[in-house]
């Protein structure tokens, strides 16, 4: 548990507006019945829902470079961050496994790719960066990243006879995902993922651009001065995505190096107005709930995990008799029929879970429980 004082209140609101957006675009009440801005582009492009993930993957950027910044600057063991560090990265990892494999814990189709292990991941590997590097470093490394990335993926060819692409299942990130997690990667695809291996690279340069964020809060410049950097540096980055999406696409599923620009720049923007209104301008109005979400934000989405997949994996007995499980029990009976309109039973179906995650998320914050790895 931690003092939820002295924090960085702009961030907790980003953090907690970000989880609970992702668990409203995860938990519909069919996926049939989905708007267009809630669900995830097709392939090539972005929606609202495509900006989640990596507004995450920039907040934990920025809280490293918060975090452990200042426990380097106070002159912290550095093998005391070090085994920090690994711990904190094998316990989230080990949560995402946790919940693909619930709750029947057949290991032998577990998908071992996922969200939480890709926040492990690029988290364990950009603060290790953090650790050894200074910010100009930094830049140069998560720039290289992406230039790699777009190399690797327009100019090799992929074993097997296909030549460089960015099609599903066919390009190079999809042939190393098959040929090292075969069989354990996600289901709805079966031939590639979209937290794989290979896209774990870029996914990094996206949790840089947030450590220089940190990094560019911690400076000593004034208040409109770090706010005028964080709006410039997001346009410029949002409008190089825009740029580079002419000829390497911008598309989450690969999280293009497009793509990371920009949904960097979107989150600067949006960072960047949030820290001028909540920390520079004092307007905490309608800001709790979030606080609430973001300042327990890892337990949060792992029990909203937790819950959906029990929800799925209960059956009862419907009107009909057949047996169905309490999620769609829950769709049909009481969501569905008090909406004309089955979109709006979906979406209300979405926010009915996040209300009641962030009734849970409440009852800890009342209590001052903050739960961290």
């Amino acid at each position: 548990m931690q003092n939820a004082t002295n924090r960085l209140l702009s961030l907790d609101v980003f953090r907690g507006m970000t989880i609970a957006a992702m668990i409203l675009v995860n938990n519909p009440g069919s996926w049939s019945y989905v708007y267009a801005p809630l669900d995830h582009a097709k392939w090539h492009g972005a929606t609202p829902t495509d900006w989640i993930f990596p507004f995450f993957l920039f907040i934990v950027g920025v809280s490293i470079a918060l975090a452990i910044g200042q426990r380097k600057a106070a002159g912290i063991d550095r093998k005391a961050l070090i085994r920090k560090i690994l711990w904190r990265s094998l316990i989230i990892f080990a949560i995402g496994l946790f919940l693909a494999a619930y709750p029947s814990f057949d290991l032998s189709a577990l998908r071992i790719p996922g969200v939480l292990q890709r926040i492990a991941l690029v988290y364990g590997v950009t603060a290790f960066l953090f650790l050894w590097l200074d910010a100009r470093q930094m830049f140069c490394l998560g720039v290289g990243c992406l230039l790699a990335y777009w190399g690797m993926m327009t100019l090799i060819p992929v074993p097997g006879g296909h030549p460089p692409n960015l099609e599903p299942g066919t390009n190079l990130g999809a042939w190393i995902d098959t040929s090292l997690l075969s069989g354990h990667l996600w289901s709805q695809s079966k031939t590639w993922d979209p937290e794989g291996l290979l896209s774990t690279l870029p996914a990094v340069a996206t949790s840089i651009s947030g450590v220089l964020t940190g990094v560019w809060l911690l400076s000593g410049r004034k208040p409109f001065e770090k706010v005028a950097g964080l709006l410039v540096a997001g346009a410029v980055l949002l409008a190089g995505g825009l740029l580079w999406n002419t000829v390497f696409p911008i598309n989450k599923q690969l999280w293009t190096s497009s793509y990371v620009l920009y949904t960097s720049g979107l989150a600067l923007l949006v960072f960047g107005v949030l820290y001028w209104w909540i920390d520079i301008k004092g307007y905490r109005r309608g800001t709790l709930p979030f606080v609430v979400y973001g300042t327990n934000a890892l337990i949060v989405f792992a029990v909203s995990g937790l819950l959906g997949r029990t929800l799925n994996a209960i059956h009862v007995t419907d009107a009909s008799g057949s047996a169905v499980n309490v999620k769609t029990w829950l769709w049909s009976t009481v969501f569905e029929p008090a909406f004309a309109s089955p979109y709006n039973a979906s979406l209300a179906h979405a926010i009915a879970y996040v209300l009641l995650l962030l009734g849970f998320a409440w009852l800890l914050y009342s209590r001052k429980i903050f739960i961290k790895v």
